[in-house]
């Protein structure tokens, strides 16, 4: 086992380790070992109040305090780091990113690159060009469902010091629009289990111009970028186009790109295609 990598695991927005948790048996039984990360205020250091339960008071949920309040991304990066130096005495180590987990994966791949043998992106933002949040006013993300979230935010994220998104809701409205954005492709008991992992509290930071991938340190690793070929929540022309930015960013280390067929959180629900493809790239 020493010579094979661990294969460290990045969750997304308002997730956590969990939701690795049917790729890493795959993994498993394919000979490979790994760990999925929580990240500051994720799993089991999540707040849940009683007043997210049902019967909900939203009206008291707005104003509950939560353990998000003040993460920032370099805590994200601090954590990932401390448990990549303990993976990385067993041998080599990819490190593996979704979603808003790849802003997190970027800012630590920048800051040691020495720990990372590989850096995977599974549908997965890789700063580049822009700010993350200004990616969002490109083109390729004029299709998006910018009022997913809107219907089932809770509170003023100023005044909380993070964002709170109501995912228990029985609104038939918003989720449908959940449903369009992460999960079209699933059945519906599916979808809903999966939206009952996910925690209501979210971070504020998503990085600066400095966070953006950095030619001499994040350039210097071998790279894959998984593209989910029917992701309606970063759409295919997105990621081809942060695909395109780092790939002239480091013309002579350009990302190796794969794709999956699926929706944003249809791998992690079947997982054995990704499973595969992680197991070939360990191999390779």
């Amino acid at each position: 086992m020493q010579n094979l990598p661990t294969f460290v695991f990045v969750h997304g927005a308002f997730a956590n380790s969990f939701s690795f948790a049917p790729l890493q048996a795959e993994l498993a039984l394919l000979g490979h070992r790994s760990v999925a990360v929580d990240l500051p205020g994720h799993g089991f250091e999540a707040t849940f109040p009683t007043t997210y339960q049902a019967p909900q008071d939203l009206d008291a949920l707005a104003a509950e305090p939560g353990s998000m309040k003040g993460v920032t991304l370099a805590d994200n990066a601090a954590r990932v780091i401390e448990v990549l130096e303990r993976a990385k005495r067993n041998g080599p180590t990819v490190l593996v990113a979704h979603s808003r987990g790849g802003i997190t994966a970027t800012a630590v791949a920048n800051a040691r690159p020495e720990l990372i043998d590989r850096i995977v992106y599974v549908s997965a933002w890789c700063p580049v060009d822009l700010d993350v949040s200004d990616y969002y006013a490109q083109p390729e993300m004029a299709d998006v469902d910018a009022g997913a979230f809107a219907a089932t935010l809770v509170g003023n994220p100023a005044e909380l010091g993070l964002l709170r998104t109501n995912f228990r809701t029985a609104d038939p409205a918003a989720l449908a629009a959940f449903k369009r954005a992460f999960a079209a492709d699933l059945t519906d008991d599916e979808f809903r289990t999966f939206l009952n992992t996910f925690q209501p509290d979210e971070n504020l930071d998503v990085g600066t111009s400095a966070d953006r991938a950095q030619a001499t340190t994040w350039g210097r690793i071998p790279k894959t970028y998984v593209r989910l070929a029917a992701d309606a929540s970063i759409p295919l022309a997105m990621q081809d186009r942060m695909i395109r930015e780092a790939n002239a960013l480091t013309p002579d280390n350009p990302f190796d790109v794969r794709t999956l067929e699926g929706s944003h959180l249809g791998w992690l629900v079947h997982p054995k295609p990704a499973a595969e493809l992680l197991a070939h790239l360990a191999a390779d």
